[in-house]
C-alpha cells in the first residue's frame, strides 16, 4: 500500500495539500484494510483517491474599466457513489487543482459521515472577490457558471460555498445556470431565503463545529459553560461559532483576520465584529478603536493565548507544532476544526500524544454540508423548514456523527481517537458502496 502513496505524489507533483490529506487517511485506515482483504482486492482505495473526473476552466470577463480579465476555474468530482456529487466552490488567490483535490477528497468521507446520500466534490477559481465591485463580482460569477453549468445539476453536483463564495455569489451562479438550462432544480445551495435557500444554512457550519465541541466535552463529563474559547477567523464560519458559543456560555476571548488577532479578555463583542466584517468589509484592528480594553496584535501568536477551548476556523494548516504545543502549555482542553485541515500532522500528532479531545475537520465542521443536504430535502419536496426545524436536525446529525467517529475509534482499539474514527467511519462507508456497485 506504500507504492499506492508513491504512486499518489509521482501522478500528483507539487500537490502538498492533497498528499497531506491522503496520508493522514491511509495511515488511518490500514486497521480497516486488513480487517477487509476485500478493500484491497478491489483496489478501493485506489480508486478512491483518483477523482471520477477533474475539469480545468478557462473564466474570461471583464472589469469595470472594459480590460479583459482571466483567471482559471476547477471542478473535481471525486466519488458519487453514495450520492450525487457534493462540495464547496472556493474563489481566493490560493486556489489550484492541488488545493481543489485535497478539500474535494476530504469532501468524500465528510459527507458520508453525515448520513446523507451525498458524494464528495469541490471547486472555485483563482479569483479574489476582494477590493471588487459588485457589478465585477456578477460578471465573474457569470463566467464561471457558464462553463460549470455542463457538468452540474440536482441529481448529478450540487455546488455551495466556501472561502470567498457567500449568498451573492451563489446567487449570481444559480441565476446563470437557471437562464442557460431553463430549469429550475435546486442546483446550489447556500441560495437566498426568497429563491430556494434554507434556514440555518449561513449559520450552519459554526453551529455544528459547536454541536459538536459540546459533544466531545460531554464524553469527558464537561460542557462550554464558563470555558475560555479562542477562534481564528472572522468570516462566516468564526462569526456563527462564536455565537453559538457565547449561546452556550462560553466566552470568547480572540478572534483574528490575516493582518492580526484581536485580544479582548472581557470577551468579544460579535456585533462589533461583524459590523466591521459584515457591514463594512474593514480589518479587525478596527475592533480596538471601540473597545479600549482589547489588544491588537498584527501577524501570528493567535494560538499562544490561555484558552480552555481553540477553534481555528480560518484557513488550511494555520496551526503548526509549535502553536499546539502552545496551546497544550497553556491549558488547552479541546481543540476542534472548523476550516478544513487547519491543523498540521504535528500539530495533530500532539494534540493526540497529550489526551486533548481533538475534533478533526470532516466531523466537526460537517454542519455546513449537513444543512446544504436538507436545503437539497427541502428543494426537492417544494418546502421550507422553520429555523428551529432544521437547527433541530443540524444539531442530531453532530451528535450522530459524534457517535459515530468515537464508537467507531472504540471499535478499532483506538478510543478517543476521533481522527481515526472519522476516517475509517468514511472510508468503510464508501468502500462497501464501491464493492455494491461494481469495478467503475
Amino acid at each position: 500500500m506504500n507504492e499506492v502513496l508513491d504512486a499518489v505524489r509521482a501522478k500528483n507533483p507539487e500537490q502538498r495539500e492533497f498528499h497531506q490529506a491522503v496520508d493522514e487517511v491511509f495511515h488511518s485506515i490500514q486497521p480497516v484494510l486488513d480487517r477487509h482483504p476485500e478493500f484491497r482486492r478491489a483496489k478501493v482505495f485506489e480508486r478512491l483517491v483518483e477523482p471520477e473526473r477533474q475539469v480545468m476552466f478557462r473564466v474570461a470577463w471583464t472589469d469595470d474599466r472594459g480590460e479583459v480579465q482571466v483567471n482559471r476555474g476547477f471542478r473535481v468530482q471525486f466519488s458519487s457513489v453514495i450520492g450525487p456529487y457534493k462540495g464547496g466552490l472556493r474563489f481566493h488567490p490560493s486556489v489550484s487543482l492541488g488545493v481543489v483535490k485535497f478539500l474535494g477528497f476530504e469532501q468524500i468521507l465528510k459527507n458520508a459521515l453525515t448520513g446523507l446520500p451525498m458524494g464528495g466534490a469541490k471547486g472555485g477559481a483563482d479569483f479574489d472577490p476582494k477590493g471588487k465591485s459588485e457589478g465585477e463580482v456578477m460578471r465573474f460569477c457569470q463566467a464561471f457558471a457558464t462553463e460549470l453549468w455542463r457538468h452540474i445539476g440536482a441529481d448529478t453536483d450540487v455546488p455551495a460555498g466556501d472561502i470567498g463564495v457567500g449568498g451573492r455569489e451563489v446567487g449570481f451562479m444559480a441565476g446563470q445556470y437557471r437562464r442557460l438550462a431553463n430549469r429550475w432544480d435546486g442546483t446550489f445551495t447556500g441560495k437566498g431565503l426568497s429563491f430556494g435557500g434554507s434556514l440555518v444554512r449561513t449559520e450552519a457550519t459554526g453551529y455544528g463545529l459547536l454541536y459538536f465541541t459540546e459533544e466531545m466535552l460531554r464524553a469527558r463529563n464537561e460542557s462550554m459553560q464558563g470555558k475560555s474559547v479562542v477562534v481564528s477567523g472572522s468570516g462566516n464560519v468564526s462569526i456563527y461559532a462564536v455565537q453559538k458559543a457565547q449561546q452556550l456560555g462560553a466566552k470568547v476571548v480572540a478572534m483574528s483576520d490575516s493582518d492580526g488577532f484581536v485580544h479582548d479578555p472581557t470577551g468579544i463583542r460579535l456585533d462589533t465584529i461583524r459590523d466591521i466584517k459584515e457591514v463594512r468589509r474593514g480589518r479587525i484592528r478596527e475592533y480596538c478603536d471601540r473597545h479600549q480594553e482589547a489588544k491588537y496584535t498584527p501577524g501570528r501568536g493567535l494560538w499562544r493565548l490561555s484558552c480552555d477551548v481553540a477553534l481555528p476556523c480560518a484557513t488550511q494548516n494555520e496551526l503548526d507544532g509549535d502553536d499546539a504545543l502552545a496551546l497544550i502549555k497553556n491549558g488547552c482542553k479541546v481543540v476542534a476544526e472548523g476550516a478544513n485541515m487547519p491543523c498540521t500532522p504535528e500539530a495533530v500528532h500532539a494534540f493526540l500524544e497529550h489526551r486533548l479531545a481533538f475534533g478533526p475537520a470532516k466531523a466537526a465542521n460537517a454542519g455546513g454540508v449537513a444543512t446544504s443536504g436538507l436545503e437539497m430535502q427541502q428543494n426537492s419536496m417544494r418546502e421550507s423548514w422553520s429555523f428551529a426545524d432544521v437547527d433541530r436536525r443540524l444539531m442530531q446529525i453532530m451528535k450522530n456523527v459524534h457517535a459515530t467517529c468515537a464508537s467507531t475509534a472504540a471499535q478499532y482499539g483506538k478510543p478517543g481517537n476521533l481522527v481515526d474514527g472519522a476516517n475509517i467511519a468514511g472510508f468503510h462507508k464508501v468502500a462497501q458502496a464501491m464493492l455494491a456497485q461494481g469495478v467503475m
